[in-house]
């Protein structure tokens, strides 16, 4: 990690789906400016398919992406911490210099959209945030 290269943990519950198309999502848009890694607070086995396919629809690729824990130093280190969803919820630990926000996603699902456009939907969302977020970050849209 540069030190003036500011950095983004990206975790939801399983590291499956949400916070793997948000890892994906920035490293696509930062061009390599913003250090972005992603975990979850219960990691499961695989990636979401879907969320893999209509991430791909937009030219970011979360294909080779795994599911892990939170790593505690890199949870130390990293500026920013993004929760997205209500399912998981991550602790400061000590010693750590980046703040944690939690993104509170639209749930198509609770409306009645399932499948692939619910999973664009979600993926909308969650672009425009990372956009927003790497503005901050960088001082660049």
């Amino acid at each position: 990690m540069n030190a003036t290269q500011p950095s983004v943990l990206f975790v939801c519950a399983k590291n499956g789906g949400k916070s793997q198309m948000a890892a994906a999502l920035m490293a696509r848009r930062a061009h390599g400016a913003v250090d972005v890694h992603s975990a979850g607070t219960r990691p499961g086995k695989q990636i979401n398919a879907l969320s893999a396919e209509v991430v791909a629809e937009v030219g970011a690729d979360m294909s080779h992406g795994k599911p892990k824990a939170i790593d505690p130093e890199l949870l130390r280190r990293v500026d920013r911490v993004v929760v997205l969803g209500d399912e998981a919820v991550v602790e400061p630990v000590e010693g750590m210099t980046g703040t944690i926000e939690t993104w509170t996603l639209n749930e198509p699902s609770e409306r009645g959209i399932e499948g692939a456009e619910r999973m664009r939907m979600v993926r909308d969302d969650i672009d425009a945030r990372v956009q927003a977020l790497l503005t901050e970050l960088t001082g660049t849209p």
